[in-house]
């Protein structure tokens, strides 16, 4: 897997960082994104299959939301001898009017139950509601998504509701959890 020598990025731990994902991490990006391309569409049905072209566009779509302060894009990486090594996706779609927003992330088999991600998350949350001022995060996920279940209620949020068949998929609709912390509930910064 191709890495990034970025250098604007967020440490989560010695050993891994967030990463903003703007056009220049493309090569790495697009990488990760055809590597887990099958394994990501279980998740999101509306998955094509990436192209450089298509990964360097929704880059730098993110990008642009994040300057214009509607969303927070981040990659998760992995130090490694030459820069960082792509595992993930964090992202933070927010509602400035609000005052709220919407978490979603994914990460890369091989990186799974290392604690990046619940590292990840910890940190945005404490971003959002620290220095963005927001009072609320939603989190959804299917219902079938046990991972993301767990990982949601062992950071504090509350299970909503269930969205009955609110995502189509090839083979049919599905269930989608609804979660939500808000900001007097959320534990504060993660401890290394």
């Amino acid at each position: 897997m191709p890495t990034t020598t970025t250098r604007f990025v967020w440490p989560i731990g010695d050993d891994a960082v967030l990463i903003p994902r703007t056009p220049a991490i493309t090569t790495a990006y697009h990488a990760l994104l055809a590597a887990n391309h099958a394994r990501l569409a279980v998740w999101s049905p509306a998955s094509e299959k990436p192209t450089p072209e298509t990964t360097r566009a929704a880059l730098e779509r993110s990008g642009s939301a994040w300057l214009d302060g509607t969303r927070l894009p981040l990659a998760i990486g992995v130090r490694t001898d030459s820069g960082h090594r792509l595992v993930g996706a964090m992202n933070l779609t927010i509602d400035k009017a609000e005052g709220s927003a919407e978490v979603g992330f994914w990460i890369d088999a091989a990186a799974e139950g290392r604690g990046l991600v619940t590292r990840a998350l910890h940190a945005v949350l404490g971003h959002g509601f620290g220095d963005l001022g927001l009072h609320r995060v939603e989190m959804r996920t299917l219902t079938t998504n046990d991972r993301s279940r767990r990982l949601a209620e062992r950071l504090g949020f509350t299970l909503e509701g269930v969205l009955r068949r609110a995502i189509r998929f090839p083979d049919g609709y599905r269930d989608v959890a609804v979660y939500a912390v808000l900001a007097d509930e959320f534990a504060g910064p993660a401890q290394p």
